[in-house]
């Protein structure tokens, strides 16, 4: 059965959001856009919760949230008592995001990083699993409540 993966951002991740969800559907994954769906400013909250919301739910396996820099979709999914949120910016941080931390989503900076190196490190951070073991108990402590 194919991964579901949600994938929002706002207008600076839209053309990398479109192209990787066309790969990803050419690599089995089911794949869910939350939007946006044009390069129109956009205010990302409005995406990125929609996308923590399903993982949240288990309707999701997986979450990818891509603006400018990152930073605010990887702060506004974090937000989320249920969602791990790693902004990356090569493919040793997104394997290590799921081996140690176990993150759930994935935070891409559009302006940043090319293409092709978005692509990879979500394709990295997709197949990649976690290790569990010691990095457990250190997961088991992250959520406030």
């Amino acid at each position: 059965m194919a991964k579901k993966i949600a994938i929002g951002g706002d207008h600076a991740g839209y053309e990398y959001k479109k192209k990787l969800i066309q790969r990803l559907e050419s690599e089995g994954y089911s794949v869910k856009d939350f939007g946006p769906f044009s390069d129109a400013s956009v205010d990302y909250p409005d995406f990125v919760h929609p996308v923590c919301e399903g993982i949240e739910k288990g309707e999701f396996d997986q979450g990818i949230v891509i603006c400018g820099s990152g930073n605010g979709v990887a702060i506004t999914a974090n937000k989320h008592q249920g969602i791990r949120a790693a902004l990356c910016w090569n493919e040793d941080l997104a394997a290590l995001a799921r081996q140690h931390n176990n993150a759930n989503v994935i935070a891409l900076p559009a302006r940043f990083v090319s293409y092709e190196l978005a692509e990879q490190m979500a394709l990295v951070f997709l197949s990649t699993d976690f290790e569990g073991g010691r990095h457990q108990n250190r997961v088991n402590k992250i959520a406030c409540s």
